[in-house]
């Protein structure tokens, strides 16, 4: 009785896809249809941003009595305000200062919150100092501390965004504060302790990795609540100077003209709430694709 070989598709061991980690995480997010939508008009906002000078048709801050409260034409899309200002420039200017704003307080009070709440959280002389201070500037609602603070200097887009800033390092800080906490007596911590690394040490490889992913979804959030206290504040003229168009103040000099030019008001309104909604949109996905109870094949 002769042997025969096996065929090779039977010898050999069976061939599995590799998904990393990165590969999974990007199919999550760019699969989930609402975070494409949002990461797509995000792009084009930054797009309108950058070549604002060249999209627009004049200068944004030209003023012309003879053109006030024109309707929309070729020469003018959104036709012009009180002072015969083109609207349609002016948006697309606006659109400059609501993602400076968002994205620089997103990033200054992550970077600051990630460094007081990790000290907070591993530090437990500290704890209690640092906490009660977030718990003070936490008690101050967010637009009324960016009012008070901004009312101490002259109105300007970098004063607007350390005071939105300092009302929103809070959140971050506790968030990571808590989970520093539920870190630190973990086992790998401990044994990092006991070999003599240093305690930055720790918190860089050991416990931040760990605190990466509620970080950035928190982060998206303070990024879309920085750009409606942004528009608040330039609203009620504590915001932006009026020689910088932004969304904000665009609405508080049409507002005297809402009934009869209602759309000076509602389209940088328009503007605002689709980027803010945009950015809401990417944090959901961000927290479904990075919750580790929900990426089961990352």
């Amino acid at each position: 009785m002769t042997l025969r070989n096996p065929p090779i598709a039977e010898a050999l061991p069976p061939v599995f896809e590799e998904r990393t980690p990165r590969t999974g995480l990007a199919a999550l997010i760019l699969g989930n249809l609402s975070t494409s939508i949002g990461l797509f008009v995000l792009f084009l906002l930054l797009l309108i941003a950058i070549f604002a000078p060249w999209l627009g048709t004049v200068d944004p801050l030209a003023i012309d009595p003879t053109l006030r409260t024109r309707p929309p034409s070729a020469d003018h899309f959104f036709g012009t305000d009180k002072l015969g200002r083109d609207l349609w420039s002016r948006v697309l200017f606006g659109t400059r200062v609501s993602l400076i704003v968002g994205f620089a307080v997103a990033v200054a009070a992550t970077l600051l919150g990630v460094l007081l709440g990790m000290v907070s959280g591993y530090v437990r002389v500290l704890d209690g100092l640092l906490m009660r201070a977030m718990d003070a500037v936490m008690s101050i609602p967010s637009i009324l501390l960016a009012i008070a603070l901004v009312a101490l200097t002259r109105p300007s887009v970098l004063n607007v965004i350390i005071a939105i800033t300092v009302a929103e390092i809070p959140r971050v800080a506790r968030l990571v504060r808590s989970v520093v906490l539920s870190l630190r007596d973990l086992p790998y911590v401990e044994a990092g302790v006991v070999s003599g690394s240093s305690s930055a040490k720790i918190l860089r490889r050991h416990i931040l990795p760990n605190a990466i992913a509620p970080i950035i979804v928190q982060a998206t959030y303070i990024c879309a609540s920085a750009m409606i206290i942004e528009a608040t504040l330039s609203f009620i003229g504590a915001g932006t100077p009026a020689s910088i168009p932004s969304w904000g103040n665009i609405m508080a000099e049409g507002k005297a003209l809402w009934q009869v030019k209602p759309m000076i008001v509602l389209i940088p309104a328009a503007f605002l709430s689709v980027t803010v909604l945009a950015v809401n949109m990417v944090g959901d996905g961000l927290r479904d694709a990075l919750d580790s109870r929900l990426v089961k094949d990352v």
